[in-house]
């Protein structure tokens, strides 16, 4: 490896990719990654990226946007082995897309308010989108809404876009009573003998309204449920440790017992003592 004071932190990183990857002298677990097996660790780095803003960790953040950044390389790397792209091509790529949706911060386009800016974004992006588009493809509001995104992401971008021609509902009021439905839905499943496939599609359906919902009232649901999921983490760890200092199991108590220490471990919460 070249002398690292040559280098910028960016060329070495590059550089160290290629030796981990060289295929005499690399790193054999490095040398056999393809682009199908490196994605699960890609969108697990992105996660952890938001895990680290979360609990408001800058010098966590730190490191896992580097570990997100080894990610980029990674991809960058095996494209230019299959001689398609570089890394270099990639933030060519970004650099002239951000230049190309900013017109107003690179050329003489005037915006008067973020609002305008976004409807600016979109515009541009449906028509990026729509160079993409094979010739003969029909149009569709929902173009471009990736397949791989987690899945209350992906139903909050559908509806914003399905929004934007007119299908939604005016007001957040009017999706409880389709909440309700599709409550009413499920527990006749039920009634009729739970078909795990029907099941199934009235629970997504539900959970579907509720992302809806949530988009009324301007929540991000998967952050929303990030939260949720703390928390329960949090009361549930309380609990269990107040509850094994005197017990051996807790699969060996009643669920009344379970219920009164699970409620004393939110008051503990509420009192700014979490454990």
């Amino acid at each position: 490896m070249s002398d690292s004071k040559d280098l910028s932190q960016t060329a070495r990183l590059l550089e160290i990719m290629a030796r981990l990857r060289d295929p005499q002298s690399g790193c054999p677990w490095d040398v056999e990654q393809t682009f199908r097996t490196i994605a699960p660790y890609t969108i697990e780095e992105a996660y952890e990226v938001a895990e680290a803003i979360e609990q408001n960790d800058l010098a966590a953040l730190k490191d896992e946007l580097g570990d997100l950044l080894l990610q980029v390389v990674f991809h960058a790397r095996m494209a230019e082995e299959d001689s398609q792209f570089d890394f270099e091509a990639v933030a060519q790529a970004i650099s002239d897309k951000m230049v190309r949706r900013h017109p107003h911060v690179f050329g003489d386009v005037s915006v008067d308010s973020a609002a305008a800016q976004t409807r600016a974004w979109e515009d541009t992006k449906a028509a990026e989108r729509a160079a993409k588009r094979p010739d003969g493809e029909p149009e569709s509001a929902l173009d471009g809404v990736t397949v791989g995104l987690p899945a209350l992401t992906r139903s909050v971008k559908l509806q914003r876009r399905a929004a934007r021609v007119g299908f939604d509902w005016p007001e957040a009021f009017q999706v409880f009573d389709k909440i309700d439905e599709e409550i009413g839905e499920i527990k006749e499943e039920i009634d009729n003998g739970s078909d795990p496939e029907r099941l199934e599609d009235e629970i997504g359906d539900l959970l579907f309204v509720a992302v809806n919902l949530a988009r009324h009232l301007d929540v991000d649901p998967e952050s929303a449920l990030r939260r949720s999921n703390a928390k329960f983490e949090r009361r549930f760890r309380s609990m269990e440790r107040a509850l094994l200092a005197h017990h051996a199991a807790l699969n060996e108590l009643p669920l009344e017992v379970l219920e009164e220490a699970w409620q004393a471990a939110k008051a503990r919460e509420s009192d700014g003592d979490s454990g």
